[in-house]
């Protein structure tokens, strides 16, 4: 879609509301990240107009996010030098790492695999990030810094709580949240964190609250920063900066799903990486925290009438705007106001309509849903969607092995005989024993072929109709040679009928074709088996004389 230069009214309207909202969201981020408050609108100005031009979903509003402020903050944290300062040369190094990664995913077109996330994994991240956030802004809600960034540490120092907490410092916090949650229910018109950020910082300043406050704020442009590659720290950067950019990557293209499912439209998947990509590059060099498609402010978006990518822009020019005239302003906020948005923020990431399911979903998802919330918070969000991701990955082959145990056939012929058996006679069904074997044939249905042997008895032939067999892996292919090297050993003579090329030529790879079925016994399908009965039969000696 090519971009306007002049913007409809819908796009004005939604990029401007979209900004309005974002604004005191990402000051707060920029002072969680422990950089600055500018940090938060450099990388939302930088992105959201890159991100906007560059992306493949027209009405995404890309930013900070809490989750990846979570994991930048690690970095700041990790890059702090002796006397105390931040390198910030060593964290745009891994800023501009991340991006670049994000480049490379969408090369090679990764972005379809979102799809594949389950539901239960992600609920429990969002649900784990509500709850980490939380945790993070116990401290500030009261007056006090936080004395970690490790949610357990931060847990284990509450019992200091009572002794540094400020009541009115509190009451900011609580009149924020109250705000918050309480204009929606009169008036949609404004959007409710921006009234509680001028309301109560107004209100912090008229009665001369001493309260913790974000401070003096970098006015005019940002400056160039240099990277620094850290030859002795090569790991951590590319392991955090692969966070990062799995953490981005997840998060906008599930905000560009939920766009997708608002305005009836289909994003770009690979487009989106790329452009989130060169958008955290860009902003990383001008010290801007990374970010990501930030559903709230998308939402924002559509429903103020935003269409295009245009709005995308509006959007970061509107934070440019701030930056360069209001920026004087923005110092006087107290700590806690931005406690309270980041708390509403954290709550709002908590899936609610899972948690109240917990009870009812299967077993297995909902401990899935709680062991990535509780990995979430306590180790971390690669660790939590990796252990996520191969849990569920356990849990699926789990059900599709029982599903294909129950699809796979080993029951008698006559419980289900298929159109062309119905003309056997009663003396050819007294000597064939036909077996249906269908559905997928892979290690989750390995012992299955156990249960053949003990079937075949009093003489019979036994008969695998294996037409219905599309898949075998490794583990099936040698499931069926072990059950058919005993049947063999037990004087069982096995004919295969049907069994598709693909599979017969593992068979022959593995010398189970000819060392235990011999290629005499196998046909293609049943009317050659019918044709040959009279052979097999005696060649068996199974014909009375």
């Amino acid at each position: 879609m090519p971009v306007r230069f002049i913007p409809s009214a819908g796009d004005l309207f939604g990029g401007l509301s979209a900004g309005v909202v974002a604004l005191p969201l990402c000051l707060a981020l920029g002072a969680l990240s422990g950089l600055s408050p500018a940090a938060g609108l450099y990388g939302a100005i930088v992105l959201g107009i890159l991100g906007a031009l560059f992306g493949g979903t027209p009405v995404l509003v890309s930013g900070p996010t809490a989750p990846m402020t979570l994991v930048a903050a690690g970095v700041v944290a990790a890059s702090m030098l002796p006397n105390g300062q931040v390198n910030l040369a060593f964290v745009v190094a891994v800023f501009m790492l991340t991006g670049a990664l994000q480049v490379l995913f969408g090369l090679l077109r990764l972005g379809s695999y979102i799809r594949y996330v389950p539901y239960p994994v992600i609920s429990g991240f969002m649900s784990g990030i509500g709850v980490l956030i939380f945790i993070q802004q116990i401290f500030p809600m009261a007056g006090m810094a936080t004395p970690s960034s490790d949610s357990a540490t931060i847990l284990a120092r509450l019992y200091t709580l009572p002794a540094g907490f400020a009541w009115p410092v509190a009451l900011l916090a609580a009149a924020t949240l109250a705000i918050i949650y309480l204009l929606p229910r009169f008036t949609r018109a404004v959007p409710s964190s921006v009234v509680a950020l001028v309301l109560v910082t107004a209100g912090s300043l008229v009665f001369g609250m001493n309260a913790p406050r974000i401070g003096a704020i970098p006015s005019g442009l940002p400056t160039f920063v240099v990277p620094e590659l850290d030859l002795t720290r090569v790991r951590f950067m590319v392991v955090t900066a692969m966070e990062l950019a799995l953490l981005g990557a997840i998060d906008s293209l599930l905000s560009s799903l939920l766009a997708d499912n608002i305005t009836k439209t289909h994003h770009a998947s690979n487009r989106e990486l790329i452009g989130q990509g060169i958008g955290n590059m860009a902003a990383a060099l001008v010290g801007g925290l990374p970010g990501a498609g930030a559903s709230i402010r998308t939402i924002v978006n559509i429903e103020a009438g935003g269409m295009t990518r245009l709005s995308g822009v509006i959007h970061g020019l509107f934070l440019l705007a701030v930056l360069l005239g209001l920026s004087g302003v923005v110092r006087y906020i107290p700590n806690a106001v931005l406690a309270g948005i980041l708390l509403a923020a954290g709550l709002s990431c908590i899936d609610r309509r899972g948690l109240s399911h917990i009870t009812k979903m299967p077993r297995a998802d909902a401990a899935l849903m709680l062991l990535v919330l509780v990995l979430t918070v306590f180790s971390g969000v690669i660790i939590s969607v990796a252990v996520g991701l191969i849990a569920a990955s356990f849990v699926f082959m789990k059900n599709v092995a029982d599903l294909s145990e129950q699809q796979t056939t080993i029951g008698p012929m006559a419980d289900e005989p298929w159109a062309d058996e119905l003309d056997l006679s009663a003396a050819d069904r007294d000597r064939f024993l036909v077996k249906h074997v269908e559905g997928p044939l892979f290690f989750g249905f390995a012992r299955g072929f156990a249960d053949i042997a003990p079937l075949a008895r009093g003489g019979k032939l036994l008969v695998l109709r294996m037409d219905r067999v599309r898949f075998m892996d490794q583990s099936g292919a040698y499931a069926l040679q072990d059950a058919l090297i005993d049947l063999k050993a037990a004087g069982q003579r096995i004919l295969i009928v049907g069994l598709p090329v693909a599979q017969l030529d593992i068979l022959k790879t593995l010398r189970l074709v000819p060392d235990v079925v011999q290629e005499k016994d196998l046909f293609d399908d049943f009317l050659s088996l019918k044709d040959a009965m009279p052979r097999i039969l005696a060649e068996t000696g199974a014909i009375q004389r």
